[in-house]
Parts: C-alpha cells; structure tokens; sequence
C-alpha cells in the first residue's frame, strides 16, 4: 500500500475509534408543544390581566394548583384542597359566614412544602391596596384569615357571600392561585419582584426559560406527577399562523374556529374535543356615547342583528345563542328571557322614533350628525372577525355606518392606567367573550361599579338584586333573583349577547389525556401523555 494511503487508512480508524469512544447526545426530552395568542404581561397571577383567552391564567395553571377545579364532564374535584367545604361536612357555616379549608400535603417547586401560612399571606397580599390585583370583588368581604395549624385555614366574612367557595382559589371573574410565602414576602414591590417573570408555584411544571415575544419552555417538577416532561409553549398572534402550525405539526393542539374543522377533514391525524364553556360573548354598548344613551337605539341595534343566523353560518351550530350573560349550562339562566328579536321593521320603528331618519346615501342622521359607529374587536379571533364583518353588514341594512376597528387582545383588556381600549371606554361597540365563574355570580359585569361593567350602564335595582343573589345560600332563592336580572337587563340592552361557544380543540392522535373544561385547556397538564413521539 502506498505510503498515503496507508497514512490515510490509519487516520480514518483513529477518527472512527475517537468517534466510538465520545459520549452520545442525550436524547431530547418528550416535549408537548402549543401556543397562546399573545405574550404574558407578568406570570405572577396575582398580577393577571384580563383578556379573551385568559393567556396569563392559561400558563399560571401549570405551576400552580387551585383549591377546586372542574373536570371535563363539569364535576367539582378538589386540588389544593383535602376536601370541598360545604355544611355537611363542617367546613362551612351554616350562616355561610365561616369557612374551614383543609389542605393536601403539596410543596412548592423549591420542596418547600405549601402551608396555611401562604394562603393567609396571598389573601393579605390580593386586599392590600398597595398591590395592583385585577379586582377585589368578593374578596373584599373577608374580615380575617388564620392558619389554625399547619394544613388548616379559617376564613371569617363579614357577611354571608354564596359564591364563596366556588369562587376563592378556584374559578371566579379574577382567578387567584396561592403563592409562596417564603419567596415574597420580603418584597416590598410586588408588581416588579422577580418572581413575576420566573414564578415558583406548587403545579405540575415549572418555567425553565422565557423569551418574550416568542416562547415559554417549562419542564416537569419531580414529584408534581405530569406524566410529559417539557413543554413548548410558542407567543403565535396570529390565528392564521396557529392554524398552518397544526396543520404541519409543528404544533400538538390547538383552538380551531368552527370553520376550520371542515378544512382539517383530511388531516387523518388529528382528533377533535368540543368544550361547552362558561362563557358569553356579546356586543358590548358604550351606552355613556349618544346615542347609544338611548334605550331605543340599543333595542334597534339588538333587532338588526340576526344571532340565530351567526350561530348556524358562522359556526356551524357550535356556539348557540344566549340571552343573558348566564351560560347555556348554568343553574341561574332562566330560558323565558330573551333580547329583543331580530327584526329589521322593528329596528326601523325604533330609530324612526328616536328621530334617525335615512338620508340619500342610506345612513341615518339626526339634526346633521350621521349615525356612525365604531365597532372594536380584536384580530387574534377568527370568529370575532368573521362576526364584527356581519354585524356590520347587518347594521349598515338598517342606516348605522359601522366602522370596524382592530385591536390586539392583549391591548384590548389592558387596565384604563395603561391606556386599554375597553377600559378607557374608546369604543361605541365592542366584540367581548366574558369567562364566568363557577358560580353564577355576575355582579362584576352588570353592577354599576362592577370590575367589568365596561358598558357603563347602571341600574341601582340591579345593584340590590345582585347583593341579595349573594347573599341568600339557597340556590332556588337565588335563581329567582337572577332571572329578575336578567328580565331587566334584557329590557335595557347594554349588552347584545351572542352565543356560548362550545369552543373545538384539534390535538395530535398521540396526544393522550387531553380534555379542556369549561374554564381552560391547560387545567390537567399533569395527565397529558404522548403514546408516541409526534
């Protein structure tokens, strides 16, 4: 053999034998990947802002527990808690004035372990004014909160609340979850701890890395019982992108419009689940503008606009209509209320007699000023898109020039101190989903000071017939005075609901386990699994 391939030879069985020796690269870790609709402002949840996908609350029930949670047929299972309160039991007071929470042995993702000491500091924590929280309601009625030992807290009212259970800890119109003492009780600016942006929470996963604007990566905590070990979570926008990422597998599940079911038949593999939720989503009316200041014109608007038809073309039967901002499935929803109908010669009538007449182009005005509108909804829905396209045909038939405008989702909920839309009132007519609560409570909406009464329309009748809902624990009782407010309400239209989605989710046939609730998607994380790699 000549000399240099004989040097070559001997090179090539060197590298072949350094190549045998050297370590090989772990493998990657099983990984389930999906997305939200906009980046996190802050993932402390006591800081979460509101929005239509609730993204902050979405990613916050991944590391963190709440006392009770919902499963997928809409059964009450405790989390955090040893065992739901009730009289029965002893942990609540038959005034309803007292409640006895009973802790499950849990620890925090350091191993420190979670104690009735953290959830009598989280309660002081949400009622110090000092603190930015979303909103008090409810909350504002606990006069004292003590850890009567360990794994046991003692939460004393002021006066009887019948949501209180269902709603501390658990779901309500501002979901909390407890927090970890030992970390941040120190912290004398908790709107800028650190720990808004690297949480330690008692949940199945913790973070591992935070890209802003791009993607979340969170990884199992020993012990924590999920059953995936990483998970992926990509800042995707745009509804279009999201559904061209399922469609190529770059992502593993995610909520598809009724309409693009239809386009995904041939995709063999994916399944579907249907999530009837504890939402409503309507036509908020800014009723401080003229003239949505008349009650006329509000009845018009509602008369215009054919629900029944945008629940059956819009979305194919999935999201039925609704009348009142009571959920399809809850107790309280009284079936014989109902908006006004769609009619156009009723809607006509209506803006005649409140003195728009049409002009020559078709569009209504009074004393020279056209009735123009402006229509808000946020881009990141293709429903919301495809709904604010047929209001506004629908309106612009009966004389109301509709200007539709577009704002993100996340710019949309932001609080009236950073400048949101809702909040500040900059809109006459607005596309709104509101997330409701375990309980029927909807006083934070409709009451004249209600945290999301963006309307601004105020009945003190509706006021007094809220307190007494809240009050009284028998459930027949309370019934009755909700279908009072609601009969009221509909009269007074500041609202034009729409439907309650049944929202459809497209998940990968390997992706066990996977069975969003009515409040959220990411509820049972820890049981995902993945039967095989996607």
């Amino acid at each position: 053999m000549p000399t240099s391939l004989r040097a070559l030879a001997v090179s090539f069985v060197f590298v072949l034998a350094a190549g045998c020796g050297r370590a090989a690269a772990p493998p990657e870790p099983a990984t389930i990947r999906f997305d939200v609709a906009a980046d996190p402002t802050t993932l402390d949840p006591l800081f979460a802002h509101p929005d239509a996908d609730n993204v902050e609350t979405q990613l916050a029930r991944l590391v963190f527990l709440p006392f009770i949670d919902v499963d997928a047929r809409g059964r009450e299972i405790p989390v955090l808690l040893a065992r739901i309160p009730t009289v029965a039991n002893g942990d609540l007071s038959r005034d309803g004035t007292t409640i006895v929470y009973r802790l499950r042995a849990a620890r925090w993702a350091d191993g420190v372990p979670v104690t009735a000491h953290d959830v009598v500091w989280t309660i002081g924590a949400i009622l110090d004014p000092r603190n930015p929280v979303r909103s008090r309601e409810g909350w504002d009625r606990i006069v004292s909160a003590t850890a009567l030992d360990a794994r046991t807290v003692r939460v004393r009212l002021r006066a009887p609340w019948a949501p209180a259970v269902d709603t501390f800890f658990t779901y309500g119109a501002a979901q909390q979850f407890v927090l970890p003492a030992h970390l941040l009780a120190k912290q004398r600016d908790l709107l800028h701890a650190p720990f808004n942006a690297a949480p330690v929470g008692d949940g199945p996963y913790r973070l591992v890395s935070w890209r802003r604007g791009d993607r979340l990566v969170y990884a199992a905590v020993a012990g924590g019982g999920a059953r995936v070990p990483r998970l992926d979570v990509r800042v995707v926008t745009d509804p279009q992108t999201n559904f061209t990422l399922l469609t190529s597998g770059g992502i593993d599940w995610n909520l598809i419009a009724p309409i693009q079911q239809a386009e995904l038949a041939g995709a063999h593999d994916l399944r579907y689940r249907s999530a009837p939720l504890m939402l409503v989503a309507g036509i908020a009316i800014n009723v401080t503008h003229t003239p949505l200041d008349d009650v006329r014109v509000r009845r018009a608007i509602a008369a215009s606009i054919d629900r029944d038809a945008i629940s059956q073309k819009l979305t194919f039967g999935n999201y039925k209509p609704v009348d009142t901002a009571q959920p399809l499935s809850s107790w309280a929803r009284d079936p014989r209320v109902h908006l006004p109908s769609f009619s156009p010669v009723a809607a006509d009538a209506q803006l005649e007699a409140a003195g728009w007449h049409r002009g020559a182009d078709g569009i209504r005005a009074r004393a020279g000023r056209r009735l123009a509108l402006t229509y808000v909804q946020f881009p990141e829905s293709t429903t919301g898109v495809r709904v604010a396209q047929f209001v506004q045909n629908e309106l612009r038939a009966r004389g109301i020039d509709i200007a539709i405008k577009s704002v993100t989702n996340a710019q949309l909920f932001l609080p009236a101190a950073e400048h949101g839309t809702l909040a500040t009132g900059a809109f006459d007519l607005a596309y709104v989903p509101w997330a409701m609560g375990l309980d029927p409570d909807d006083a934070f909406l409709l009451t004249c000071h209600g945290a999301g009464n963006i309307m601004r329309w105020c009945d003190p009748q509706v006021d007094a017939l809220e307190a007494r809902a809240r009050a009284v624990p028998e459930r027949a009782l309370r019934a009755r005075l909700y279908a009072q407010i609601e009969r009221r309400v509909a009269a007074a239209v500041p609202i034009v609901y729409l439907f309650d989605p049944a929202y459809i989710f497209a998940y990968r046939a390997g992706l066990g386990g996977f069975a969003p609730n009515a409040f959220s998607p990411t509820w049972n994380a820890r049981d995902w699994t993945l039967a095989a790699p996607l």
